[in-house]
């Protein structure tokens, strides 16, 4: 072919790049996918953290100070009791002193779990949901989760061993404490506000899977049970909207309530 012959086919169709590159379609699918996915979600903490920094999540800042006063606490020895006394649930105690205890055993660290462990859970679930659903129905979640799990504890071992959903009588003296439950329970809450379906069922998923395959113990079930919950909470809302079923609207601006 001549210079003029090369000068005039001109430069290479964006269609035929696209073929010289493969699997650039591919990841082009996967991005849609992940933006469709998890998009509207990180605008929403991106933007609130960048105009208002730590002043975006006041309540879960308050949450990882609490935990980590329970934690300096419950270490020293005229401190535990104290922690226990006012946050550690068992399920042969009283249900009213459940009760009374379940909102604060959320801010005690698990006895199995590394602080960092529940701090990093409040920091970034907590945070994440508060950006996005508001404190008010942060805190309204958690406290759903909590209680479904500590509920679940005192049915588990009255259905006792005998079936899949059941406790051995042995687990009513374990103490029940940490943010897991409620950290499982917002993260689902979170994906159906903000219609992130695949991460949701991954969530509900995995929190089977953890009962099924790894640890089929009181925390695992109980991870179970908060999700349950949340579902639960999460069909109500789809079938009572003002606007009807599915009119959910993308959110759009802080949803930290003044």
């Amino acid at each position: 072919m001549s210079a003029a012959g090369a000068g005039r086919e001109g430069p290479v169709p964006a269609r035929r790049r696209a073929e010289r590159a493969p699997g650039r379609r591919e990841t082009s699918a996967l991005g849609r996918a992940a933006r469709a996915e998890w998009g509207p979600l990180l605008r929403m903490v991106g933007s609130s953290l960048v105009t208002a920094r730590l002043r975006a999540i006041p309540v879960t800042l308050t949450a990882v100070g609490l935990t980590l006063v329970f934690h300096f606490v419950q270490n020293q020895t005229w401190g535990y009791q104290a922690v226990q006394n006012v946050g550690s649930i068992q399920a042969w105690e009283h249900l009213w002193l459940a009760l009374l205890r379940t909102p604060l055993s959320l801010f005690v660290p698990a006895l199995d779990l590394p602080v960092w462990g529940a701090l990093a859970q409040i920091l970034v679930v907590f945070g994440i949901a508060e950006i996005c659903v508001g404190w008010r129905q942060t805190l309204l979640v958690a406290y759903l989760a909590t209680l479904a799990g500590t509920m679940y504890a005192r049915i588990g071992i009255w259905i006792g061993p005998v079936s899949p959903l059941g406790l051995p009588d042995s687990d009513k003296y374990v103490i029940d404490t940490g943010p897991s439950a409620a950290v499982v329970g917002l993260a689902v809450f979170v994906c159906w506000r903000y219609r992130a379906w695949f991460t949701c069922a991954a969530v509900a998923v995995a929190m089977v899977v953890e009962v099924v395959s790894i640890k089929s113990n009181l925390a695992g079930k109980e991870h179970v049970a908060a999700v349950l919950a949340v579902l639960v909470l999460c069909a109500l809302r789809e079938v009572w909207r003002p606007g009807g079923r599915g009119a959910v609207r993308p959110v759009t601006g802080w949803a930290h309530p003044r």
